[in-house]
């Protein structure tokens, strides 16, 4: 039997003659009181006003009130019951609505107490692009605001570019951009090689062309087998006709499809063309789900996810859970198989329908092809998850390394990285990378621009000074932001008093571990000399694991900044100056660049020749010639 302790919900602080904020399962059972009895979505928030849990109700006063038997709860929702200070409620529809919603949320706020999708990227689909004469086939990830017909997803770059190739090999299709398409001569050595028919050089016709392009996508659709028939029809004629060179590159072409979709492939389906084959497998506390992608009757591979759980969540919970956030972005197959009965099997049938527009089967086989997909994807997970338990043991093992390295007080749970970038004070930016027991979090990168107009040029001291003062400030404000445990420095002595003297000055300093990377002579690596302040400096041994660790967070916080400076670069290398005038848009700077010739004959123009130039008056003109010569 439990007995109310230090931390039931509804102890109190002595009275102090003002009134309390309710908290806990306190607050939970004032809303009780307020809410209906219908469908909706609630949120409940911590003191900080972060997102403690997302949840989905078909009747919400019922659901929202089981919060109120605190003891009823495993320790990890009490925990969440304890911390709840406000609540947040939104009514639907139907629970199909809810559904939706809960999934979208739980996507867009990953909160603490939720099963959490985490890998949640693109996947890649083949483009057709039809904006040309001659279509190109290529790979395509992101916004699908390019004209033509998109065929996936795919599980993996590595799965688009083996069906590029086969394509490639099948129908010679053309993958070179509409520039190098424009500027042939002569055919390239795709076509000399067979994986092109050269429409950029009239080696084939257009219509011909297209004709490869529409039994390419009857590939694409599923339509396999009748496309061999007719390709082995085509072989045979020209065979009779003694046109033997056309007769084997049909032979290539039928061998190119067998190649992907023949009877011999076991992991090709012959039950269903169009599904989804999605299992699990759990281990200490953790889970893979493992995906395989059925387009067209073909395996287009698989992606293993590693989802956000307690290890008191049941594996159907965590399967209910990832279909519904998983495909709140993603086409929909007609089936989705699982290897286990997940518990709301009706409502998300109901819900993927909706999303789908057409009737959408989420099914557990028991037996036959299917359950053997199924057996294989489990299988699959297993292993997956097995690497990734072997993988998080040995970044245990160089957590601790650093804990020694460094005499800190626990292994490290979050380490961020930072480094500068800019050719001679221009595009300056700063950078942070974030690294911790489960590798990389790319997507807590961030890049700062430097701002400060006292900073000269390629002053790496001050960069480093006003992005310290803006991250750790921004740290010191909002409370629901994680505070790194160890902060690395790409630099010297130097860096390490600024970035001390900044901490110090916001009052950050000493919640973190601060630890300068300074390059070996010569700026060799494995030489690389460390600095902490009230500590002398020291050099690890070579060959360690700890010192290539550190290694690679320097060299991947030098690409992160690298990258995005370059990126900078680039964009404004593309600008033009005349884009900053107030006043001056498209039609005027054509008008501009049309009468002068370029921006810097712009520049150099005098009032009265602005003021000529059709659109442009003479405050125009003024508002032109200030802003090149204030």
């Amino acid at each position: 039997m439990q007995t109310p302790d230090s931390h039931n919900p509804d102890l109190t602080a002595p009275d102090s003659g003002e009134a309390k904020p309710l908290r806990g399962n306190k607050v939970i059972a004032d809303y009780v009181k307020r809410l209906p009895g219908r469908p909706g979505v609630y949120r409940m928030f911590d003191e900080h006003g972060a997102v403690l849990y997302v949840g989905k109700a078909k009747d919400l006063k019922k659901r929202v009130s089981a919060y109120t038997q605190y003891y009823r709860h495993p320790v990890r929702l009490q925990r969440m019951i304890r911390a709840t200070r406000t609540m947040e409620f939104v009514v639907t529809e139907t629970e199909t609505e809810a559904l939706l919603l809960e999934a979208s949320l739980i996507k867009r706020l990953k909160p603490r107490y939720n099963i959490l999708l985490r890998d949640d990227k693109s996947f890649p689909y083949i483009l057709v692009r039809k904006d040309h004469p001659a279509a190109q086939v290529t790979k395509h990830r992101g916004a699908r605001n390019i004209k033509g017909d998109y065929y996936g997803p795919f599980a993996s770059a590595g799965a688009v570019n083996r069906t590029l190739d086969t394509l490639q090999r099948a129908f010679r299709l053309r993958n070179c951009s509409d520039s190098i398409y424009a500027s042939r001569t002569r055919p390239c050595m795709q076509h000399q090689i067979k994986r092109c028919a050269a429409p950029c050089t009239g080696e084939i016709s257009i219509p011909d062309y297209n004709e490869l392009i529409d039994e390419a996508q009857d590939f694409l659709r599923g339509r396999s087998d009748k496309l061999r028939v007719k390709l082995t029809d085509q072989m045979q004629a020209a065979s009779q006709a003694m046109n033997f060179e056309k007769a084997a590159e049909l032979r290539d072409r039928i061998r190119a499809l067998t190649y992907v979709s023949g009877s011999g492939s076991t992991i090709n389906p012959s039950t269903f063309s169009d599904g989804d084959v999605i299992g699990i497998y759990s281990a200490g506390g953790q889970s893979c789900i493992q995906v395989f992608f059925f387009r067209a009757g073909q395996n287009w591979g698989n992606h293993s996810f590693f989802p956000r759980h307690g290890k008191d969540e049941l594996p159907a919970q965590i399967m209910d859970a990832f279909i519904a956030q998983f495909y709140t972005n993603k086409p929909i197959p007609k089936y989705v198989f699982t290897s286990e009965d997940v518990p709301s099997k009706d409502l998300l049938e109901q819900a993927l329908s909706e999303s789908a527009g057409r009737k959408i089967e989420v099914t557990a086989p028991k037996r036959g092809e299917k359950k053997l997909l199924i057996d294989r994807a489990v299988k699959n997970a297993e292993e997956a998850l097995a690497r990734k338990q072997a993988e998080s043991a040995s970044q245990a093992k160089l957590m601790a390394g650093l804990q020694d390295t460094f005499d800190m007080d626990a292994p490290p749970e979050r380490i961020e990285v930072y480094d500068n970038s800019h050719i001679q004070g221009t595009n300056a930016i700063g950078a942070f990378i974030v690294a911790g027991p489960d590798g990389f979090t790319k997507r807590d990168y961030r890049t700062f621009n430097i701002k400060d107009l006292d900073t000269a040029p390629g002053d790496d001291y001050a960069m480093m000074r006003e992005v310290f003062r803006r991250r750790f400030s921004r740290l010191m404000k909002d409370d629901s932001l994680a505070w790194p445990d160890l902060v690395l420095i790409d630099g010297g002595k130097g860096q390490l008093s600024v970035v001390t003297d900044t901490l110090l000055e916001i009052g950050a300093l000493d919640r973190v571990t601060l630890v300068g990377i300074a390059k070996g002579p010569d700026r060799n690596a494995g030489r690389e000399t460390f600095y902490m302040n009230g500590r002398a400096d020291f050099t690890l041994p070579p060959r360690t694991p700890v010192l290539y660790y550190l290694q690679r967070l320097r060299d991947e916080a030098h690409r992160f900044a690298i990258g995005t400076h370059r990126a900078r670069r680039k964009k404004q290398m593309k600008s033009n100056p005349l884009d900053g005038i107030a006043g001056v848009g498209p039609g005027r700077k054509r008008a501009l660049l049309a009468r002068f010739g370029s921006a810097k004959a712009v520049k150099s123009a005098s009032r009265g020749e602005l003021a000529s130039v059709e659109g442009v008056s003479e405050t125009l003109a003024n508002v032109i010639y200030e802003y090149f010569h204030e």
